[in-house]
């Protein structure tokens, strides 16, 4: 092969590679996929642009085949049940799957962990207008991505309203491609630990564990104090590749989600950190928080485990709701299971140390 064809062979490798993970494509290039939208639409042409979800009803909003790319997720709900963004739940599954690659309330997905709608701001996430749900993370496929919503609350839906567009491609993805991933967990509460050295995260609030060749892109987190303090003298640690001690770990709660001096009291959202819900330092007090690692993902080849202390040597009870973002090549472990839609719902857990 001359040197002129093997040119036209890498920079047609680099257009497909473009077609799946560009994020936002070079608009003076013409693109080369074939657009598509999955939606809510009324299919009989009138305005009843929406779907009713009755209790322990699974929705399909995406039930595409591949190769593609799903670019943006949008949500929009009308529900009168207390806490319904934690009793709804969004799965993901990839290439005829049987254990979803995200799974996680629909709320928390979206960066709303307290359960309760609230604008905020970030380049992969968003809220506008406290109840529009959007999702620009890019999610290629090989051969077939379906996208499920489930009532696990006790009364219906009223109006579930979806716009999830995706790209088809003419080629397969290329070597190496890796899968988006998404899980959510929960401590309500974390248990305090009597120590003040924490070298190994034994007992940290674990964000996400997962095995496989893969990198860690970022997480949401919300927190209810459970007694009066500042909360967030945690340090992340990230354990890769079975490593007993953190290779990656930091100075605090507020540092790693890029803020200073306890957020400073006020609220605060920009591209990829941001801590959208600052609340006092008091029991009861609400916070939410996000960290996306856009400029520089934490890659691993054999596992991952992100953490981050719950107070100094883990020594507070507060509770934390997380959503972790990741990519990696399938197949990917079983998720943990969901705790139960009434242990899901955010309280208060008085006289935690």
């Amino acid at each position: 092969m001359g040197w002129w064809a093997g040119l036209a062979v890498l920079a047609a490798s680099m257009t497909a590679q473009a077609q799946v993970t560009a994020w936002r494509p070079d608009l003076t290039r013409q693109q080369e996929y074939v657009a598509h939208r999955s939606s809510s639409a009324d299919p009989t042409g009138g305005n009843h642009d929406f779907r009713s979800v009755a209790p322990g009803q699974t929705m399909t909003v995406l039930d595409a085949e591949g190769p593609g790319v799903v670019s943006h997720l949008w949500f929009t709900i009308a529900d009168d049940e207390p806490y319904f963004l934690k009793r709804i739940v969004l799965r993901i599954y990839w290439d005829g799957e049987k254990d979803p690659s995200v799974e996680a309330p629909i709320g928390d997905f979206f960066g709303l962990g307290l359960g309760y709608a609230h604008p905020w701001h970030s380049a992969v996430l968003s809220v506008g207008n406290d109840n529009a749900l959007n999702c620009f993370f890019p999610m290629p496929f090989a051969h077939h991505a379906r996208i499920t919503v489930t009532n696990e609350g006790v009364d219906p839906i009223d109006s579930l309203y979806w716009n999830i567009d995706y790209r088809t491609l003419d080629h397969p993805l290329p070597p190496g491609t890796l899968y988006f991933h998404a899980e959510y967990r929960q401590a309500q509460p974390n248990i305090a630990q009597n120590a003040t050295v924490n070298l190994d995260g034994q007992h940290n609030y674990v964000w996400m564990d997962a095995t496989g060749d893969g990198q860690f892109v970022g997480v949401t987190m919300s927190v209810i104090e459970n007694k009066d303090g500042w909360w967030g003298e945690g340090d992340d640690m990230f354990f890769i590749d079975g490593a007993q001690r953190p290779q990656i770990a930091g100075t605090g709660t507020e540092d790693y989600f890029l803020g200073a001096w306890d957020f400073g009291g006020k609220a605060f959202d920009y591209d990829t950190y941001g801590a959208p819900i600052v609340g006092k330092e008091l029991a009861g007090s609400r916070w939410s928080v996000y960290r996306f690692h856009l400029d520089q993902p934490i890659p691993f080849t054999r596992s991952m485990r992100a953490t981050i202390e719950h107070g100094n040597a883990d020594d507070r009870g507060d509770n934390y709701y997380s959503v972790a973002y990741w990519y990696q090549a399938e197949p990917h472990a079983p998720l943990p299971p969901l705790p139960p839609v009434a242990e899901r719902i955010p309280r208060v857990v008085p006289n935690q140390p």
